[in-house]
């Protein structure tokens, strides 16, 4: 008998609690736009455990094309690197998580085909 009150009062006071709803993801800041070779390009950036996490994408709908690549952040280059587009949709990424000093932060994206065509993104969060 006094386990079954033991149970009861326990099964009380956990339906006293206040129900906790599951945090929204912070889908970030995205943009999108257009290559001058008719690529696309998106670069999203969001807030996550004080860092930065940032993704470029290029998609040129052409596999094996060599692209550079260089990441800023207020100015500061955080990525310098090549990528190579990939079947089956032709696209490269680079994703980084950067610091994420008090205030504001500038992240722009550039690329430069090997054959032609630029891409240059920007955001602020």
């Amino acid at each position: 008998m006094r386990r079954l009150i033991i149970l009861i009062a326990s099964l009380a006071v956990v339906a006293a609690l206040p129900a906790v709803a599951p945090a929204k993801s912070d889908p970030g800041v995205i943009k999108t736009g257009r290559c001058s070779s008719g690529a696309s390009w998106k670069l999203k950036a969001k807030r996550d455990d004080g860092l930065i996490e940032v993704e470029f994408e290029v998609d040129q709908n052409i596999s094996g094309r060599r692209w550079k690549v260089v990441l800023t952040r207020d100015g500061a280059v955080v990525f310098r690197g090549a990528r190579i587009t990939r079947p089956p949709s032709g696209s490269f990424e680079v994703n980084r998580r950067i610091r994420n000093p008090a205030g504001s932060d500038r992240i722009v994206a550039s690329a430069r085909a090997a054959r032609g065509g630029t891409c240059r993104a920007a955001l602020t969060i």
